[in-house]
């Protein structure tokens, strides 16, 4: 027997054979989300030996990061009470941003709805901030970044025999990162920490309250890692990150996946914009600021604000800092 309930004009969960099919609305935003997630828990809670959840994305023309957080949260507690999930009629770019994160496995990902009629949408596409689609910003990116890579390689040798006679180990540090919509990129570093400095960090105290983890006198720093953070020439490798366009020379700082773990649906609204080399937090304090919530607001303040000469006026306070070196590290 099929049964029917509608929790918001613009979606319907219908219950069929121990299954839930979730026909999701054209909007997929954080308040959305955090009512489907709350709806989704109240369906567990009431119906007895639901084997799997559908979500039907055949109407659906948007969704933002904070939406993807929330999907990977839907996951997390389908998982957690072993419910099979399976997405339907998920458009290519859709799909694409989803998997590209690293938490949604494309076999959940159905092109086939078996025999349950939807909707097709022609026209189908991710909405992203203005600054990710602007040309003049990615152009800026490119030239800032040329002249990054040329420095760089000017300080090239006299770097990587600083830090090969400082301590033991690779010139580059590598670390997977979220970026855009959460999407999985690797970031480059000069090495500034001891070779096994991730197996150490459980040692280390975090500064910082929330998902994100910081120590100002962190004792994993090298001698000549202290300099590199003190200069930010350790970043400079990231200048090939905003090369290939996983970064920009402005953005928010780009989390780690042990973050991403953490984040609650609102902190995803800050991978709106792709990562930056520098940022508000970079040029507002970020040596001072030990509450993650203010990291948040600060990245949502630089969303609020963008524009070009906004970007341009942050990465003239990011010099000023460093030559003043008043400035910490990433």
């Amino acid at each position: 027997m099929m049964t029917q309930t509608t929790f918001k004009p613009n979606f319907t969960i219908t219950i069929l054979n121990r299954s839930a099919l979730i026909q999701l609305p054209k909007h997929l935003d954080r308040a959305f989300i955090t009512t489907l997630n709350q709806q989704l828990q109240s369906v567990l809670a009431t119906t007895n030996s639901l084997q799997s959840l559908v979500f039907d994305f055949a109407n659906v023309t948007f969704i933002d990061s904070p939406a993807i957080g929330g999907i990977r949260q839907i996951i997390t507690l389908a998982k957690s009470q072993a419910i099979n999930l399976k997405f339907w009629s998920l458009s290519p770019a859709i799909e694409t941003a989803m998997t590209a994160t690293g938490i949604i496995d494309p076999e959940i990902c159905q092109p086939e709805t078996k025999g349950i009629p939807v909707q097709n949408t022609a026209k189908k596409a991710l909405v992203t901030h203005a600054s990710v689609n602007s040309p003049l910003k990615r152009m800026v990116d490119i030239a800032g970044a040329l002249v990054g890579l040329s420095i760089l390689s000017v300080l090239y040798c006299p770097l990587v025999i600083a830090i090969k006679l400082d301590s033991p180990g690779p010139v580059f540090f590598s670390q997977t990162r979220h970026g855009l919509r959460g999407e999985k990129f690797r970031v480059w570093k000069f090495r500034s920490m001891v070779s096994n400095a991730e197996q150490l960090k459980h040692q280390v105290e975090n500064e910082i309250e929330g998902a994100f983890f910081k120590n100002k006198n962190d004792p994993r720093i090298t001698s000549v890692g202290a300099f590199l953070r003190r200069s930010s020439l350790d970043e400079f490798p990231q200048f090939w990150n905003v090369l290939k366009g996983e970064m920009s020379l402005v953005g928010t700082r780009p989390p780690t996946v042990d973050e991403v773990e953490q984040y609650q649906v609102n902190h995803w609204r800050r991978l709106d914009v792709k990562p930056g080399i520098t940022g508000e937090w970079q040029v507002n304090g970020r040596s001072e600021i030990l509450d993650f919530e203010d990291v948040v607001r600060l990245d949502l303040h630089y969303q609020e604000k963008w524009s070009i000469w906004h970007d341009f006026k942050l990465i003239l306070q990011t010099v000023g800092r460093v030559v003043s070196k008043n400035s910490g590290a990433c």
